[in-house]
């Protein structure tokens, strides 16, 4: 039976399927869910309310870890939103990332708004009450490990103010 599509037409369109496949290969799968179950149990704990998953910043945020792919480095994006970023090893899992930012909380103290013995700023940002949207992401990197990033909007942590 002779095909309907031209030779040329489904050869590119077998590059464009190989070359989309390859792509997703870097992406690690995220759930939101698992991100906001971690987020929004932090944020009730401290009574601020839950945030809701946003495209956008999961789209932003997928750009950047696409970026970190290649060495995996703990580095910001500088962007307009706020941020907490992670490295991790194996099949790490969305909640693995926030439990370890939510692990900060005993870190800050409410009294003095200020981190003591170790870093708060990933908890406080979990928790910032001004911010209301979500969007998280996670790719492969070069080196097998795994680089998360959450975005959040608006952003926290200002100096000076207090997350809840």
């Amino acid at each position: 039976m002779r095909s309907l599509i031209p030779h040329h037409v489904m050869m590119i369109l077998a590059i464009f399927f190989f070359m989309s496949c390859t792509i997703s290969l870097a992406h690690e799968v995220c759930s939101p869910k698992e991100f906001l179950d971690v987020h929004n149990q932090a944020r009730a704990e401290v009574g601020v309310g839950p945030l809701s998953w946003n495209h956008n910043l999961e789209a932003y945020a997928q750009n950047y870890a696409d970026l970190r792919s290649h060495d995996c480095n703990l580095e910001h994006s500088n962007g307009p939103y706020g941020e907490n970023i992670a490295e991790g090893y194996g099949e790490m899992k969305d909640a693995d990332a926030a439990k370890l930012w939510f692990a900060e909380k005993p870190n800050y103290d409410p009294q003095s708004n200020s981190c003591v013995n170790d870093e708060c700023l990933h908890y406080t940002q979990m928790v910032w009450r001004d911010s209301v949207h979500l969007g998280c992401a996670k790719s492969k990197c070069n080196n097998g490990w795994v680089f998360v990033v959450c975005n959040y909007d608006p952003p926290g942590n200002y100096v000076g103010d207090r997350p809840y």
